[in-house]
């Protein structure tokens, strides 16, 4: 019994902490899937994506062109992780449905935009790049849409499981979803002028962390468990929820 119940705070424990507490807890899921973005960035580099940097005219627009079209498509996928991991942590605190839903669409789409386009802009313009500023909402509706759709019924889906399922979930699906945006962010920065990033691979590497660990655990962590305004008596629903199930 001593187990279950330290087993139960341990899932807990990380979603009462302050937003410092909460960035620090998230930093290593970033710290790595950032690594591993740049080594999947360095390959195709190396065997297809690229030597756009080196390559002018055609070969040159080829190579933009390939790093467009990827960051559309992490892009796209972090819409459907950002909405599923938001609806279900709210719903870890919360039965309002129909808040839950406004809470995720909104956070999604500010956190997703925040992530995978504002901040990597301002991070080339600080390394002195030419950038170009491309938001998919506005040119790319009917792209957009669909995946928040998905999104929404994934996490719909989610939020209806017990909470050993969310628990493993929320854990389970953190690197993937900061591993997605880290791609989204690196493409975009590829994509809308920084194509010769290789001699600013650190500071690169360190706007990045912020780009991705910031927008991620407010998204994810800190905005839903804020709007669902947990209780006591919730946390405590939850842990008996979870004994039982053990």
């Amino acid at each position: 019994m001593d187990h279950k119940k330290s087993h139960t705070c341990a899932t807990h424990d990380h979603h009462e902490g302050n937003i410092v507490g909460e960035l620090l807890h998230h930093l290593p899921y970033a710290v790595f899937s950032l690594a591993l973005g740049l080594i999947i960035l360095s390959l195709l580099d190396v065997f297809g994506l690229g030597h756009g940097h080196h390559s002018h005219g055609h070969d040159h627009d080829h190579a933009m062109e390939g790093a467009h079209l990827l960051f559309h498509s992490f892009h796209f996928l972090h819409i459907i992780f950002a909405m599923t991991g938001c609806l279900v942590t709210f719903s870890r605190f919360s039965n309002n449905i129909f808040k839950g839903i406004v809470v995720a669409i909104v956070s999604s789409l500010f956190f997703c935009t925040l992530s995978d386009v504002i901040l990597p802009y301002l991070a080339g313009i600080f390394l002195g790049v030419h950038m170009h500023f491309h938001i998919c909402l506005i040119s790319e509706l009917h792209n957009v849409i669909p995946f928040y759709i998905i999104g929404l019924i994934n996490g719909l889906a989610m939020s209806r499981h017990n909470s050993t399922i969310k628990s493993v979930y929320s854990v389970g699906s953190h690197f993937g979803h900061i591993l997605i945006s880290s791609l989204a962010s690196l493409f975009y920065l590829i994509s809308e002028g920084l194509s010769n990033w290789y001699p600013q691979m650190g500071l690169l590497f360190l706007f990045l962390i912020v780009a991705v660990v910031v927008p991620c655990t407010l998204a994810d962590v800190i905005v839903p468990i804020f709007f669902a305004k947990p209780r006591k008596n919730n946390e405590k629903y939850q842990a008996r929820e979870y004994q039982e199930v053990l």
